[in-house]
């Protein structure tokens, strides 16, 4: 992380498209010729000397992702398959029986029985308090970052999902970020810090939940082999 804890978004990402003969028949069924996809996402991130939980927020296709992985790639936690006989096992291995408990706990993952169990017959809920507590578990010294925070999961999950987690990241002193397209987290997490990208900027954390949901997307002209479409964020 930056000094300064300014972060300057300046990103180019290209993406040569289909060839195949159903790509050339979409191409000349809408007399679209373009094979080249160009999006640029511009911005800044200002962030407060010290935070605990941040926000990227907007809606599908404006650049979360993107500017997450470019801004913040020393904060990935890559998730194993989760394929063990239970997920205690699928826990990292240098995390102890009592550390993992309390996570779990932390977490709002409190039944037991669900902890013997394999991830692939657990609820959506305990499949992402599990994702979360790995992620947690696995976590260094500097930030950490959780993509499609609360995607899958219905609200009222969401929401008591969101207040566990924040309660513990405060307690643990950690440097969480949200990515989402949800911005009802904002009212559950109480993040220090949201960047919007749909709005192209920050946003007050206190009100980022009150925003109406939109995205901006501006189309560009092009020759063929050159750029598709521009987004700007």
């Amino acid at each position: 992380m930056p000094d300064n804890h300014n972060l300057k978004i300046d990103i180019t990402r290209s993406t040569e498209t289909s060839n195949s003969f159903r790509a050339q028949s979409v191409r000349s069924d809408y007399d679209y010729p373009h094979q080249k996809v160009q999006e640029h996402f511009t911005g800044e991130i200002n962030i407060p000397q010290h935070w605990n939980i941040g926000v990227i927020v907007g809606s599908s296709g404006s650049g979360k992702t993107t500017i997450a992985n470019q801004l913040f790639a020393n904060a990935q936690i890559k998730l194993p398959e989760f394929n063990g006989k239970s997920v205690i096992d699928d826990m990292p291995k240098d995390s102890s029986i009592n550390e993992i408990e309390q996570m779990f706990n932390h977490l709002g993952f409190s039944s037991i029985p669900s902890w013997l169990k394999p991830y692939r017959v657990l609820s959506n809920g305990e499949q992402m308090r599990t994702q979360l507590a790995y992620t947690i578990l696995s976590s260094g010294e500097g930030p950490v970052i959780f993509d499609e925070f609360t995607s899958v999961v219905d609200r009222q999950v969401a929401e008591n999902l969101s207040m566990s987690l924040a309660k513990t990241v405060r307690a643990e002193n950690m440097q969480f970020i949200a990515v989402s397209c949800h911005n009802d987290i904002c009212n559950w997490l109480e993040p220090d810090w949201v960047y919007d990208t749909d709005l192209q900027s920050m946003i007050d954390p206190k009100r980022s939940s009150v925003r109406p949901e939109h995205s901006q997307s501006n189309g560009a002209d092009a020759t063929h082999g050159e750029t598709l479409a521009a987004i700007t964020i």
